[in-house]
């Protein structure tokens, strides 16, 4: 190669250099190739949650104790423990409600949790369900579930549904959807004050579901109900697993048994702490967790 061509080639590598550079950065890409929206969490590892050496302390007293634990993307984990283990300390951790003393929260592997607010954290897709229902008993289950609605509503949709009376083609199948899948399709023009107990707790969890969450966290959701409610409740969350990750904080041990099965894996938490993990046979097994919790 003769020296012109030599100094030719340099300056058009150069020149390519400096128009790349100059481009702005390419921004992270979500599933298929897509830009990757804000507040998106990326699952590319298969951790939907990563809870790192979490510690939170009142007056001394240490509700979490250096905890850590993962939840895969479309797990369904449920935890189990004592009273004061810390379950409800670490939800209120993981949605924005307390900040720990020290450790790190993830969701994904790109937001950290830390660094967001409640309704931000709700943005980036964790949802969460206390034990009592909380719904709105004057409008039906369909409005409810109306105004839970993901996506952008008008101000008059989204306050007044039952005003407004109209609901778009997407909007109206996706109703159905949620009705079908909580069984109250026939309860649809109800109103929400006269339903059962359990109806209501399926009631908020469908309003849960309305906000398309990526993680679902559900605090004792079965508290209350009748063994049938029970099974329906259990085969609603397994029909909810794959496409959403599910944390259930439960007592009832038959409910965990029908959950957990044969091979999903049971965190056991004692004194803000994980004392045991695994299979729920293995869990139950282990002398620590006997000794503990569930007793002999």
């Amino acid at each position: 190669m003769t020296p012109d061509l030599m100094r030719e080639g340099a300056a058009r590598r150069a020149a390519y250099e400096a128009r790349k550079a100059a481009l702005p950065p390419r921004p992270p890409r979500g599933g298929f190739g897509r830009p990757l929206q804000h507040l998106e969490p990326v699952f590319t590892q298969g951790v939907a949650l990563y809870v790192e050496d979490v510690t939170v302390s009142f007056d001394g007293f240490k509700a979490l104790n250096s905890l850590s634990l993962t939840v895969n993307a479309g797990e369904l984990r449920c935890i189990i423990g004592p009273n004061g283990a810390g379950k409800t300390t670490m939800m209120d951790c993981i949605t924005g409600k307390t900040s720990p003393d020290s450790g790190r929260l993830s969701f994904g592997s790109n937001i950290d949790l830390l660094r967001l607010s409640e309704p931000e954290i709700a943005t980036a897709g964790i949802g969460r369900k206390f034990q009592k229902p909380t719904v709105y008993e004057r409008l039906t289950v369909q409005d409810n579930l109306a105004m839970s609605l993901a996506g952008p509503r008008s101000v008059r949709a989204s306050l007044f549904p039952a005003m407004s009376g109209h609901h778009d083609g997407a909007e109206a199948a996706r109703l159905d959807e949620l009705l079908t899948l909580i069984e109250l399709k026939s309860s649809a023009f109800r109103e929400a004050g006269l339903l059962s107990h359990g109806q209501k707790q399926w009631l908020e969890i469908g309003m849960l579901l309305a906000q398309d969450p990526k993680l679902l966290l559900l605090d004792e959701p079965v508290a209350g109900m009748t063994d049938e409610e029970t099974e329906r409740t259990a085969e609603l969350f397994l029909s909810l697993e794959g496409q959403h990750s599910l944390v259930v904080v439960e007592h009832d041990m038959k409910f965990v048994g029908q959950l957990a099965g044969t091979h999903r894996k049971v965190t056991v938490l004692h004194e803000g702490q994980v004392l045991a993990e695994g299979k729920l046979a293995e869990v139950q097994a282990d002398e620590r967790v006997v000794e503990v919790y569930l007793g002999r």
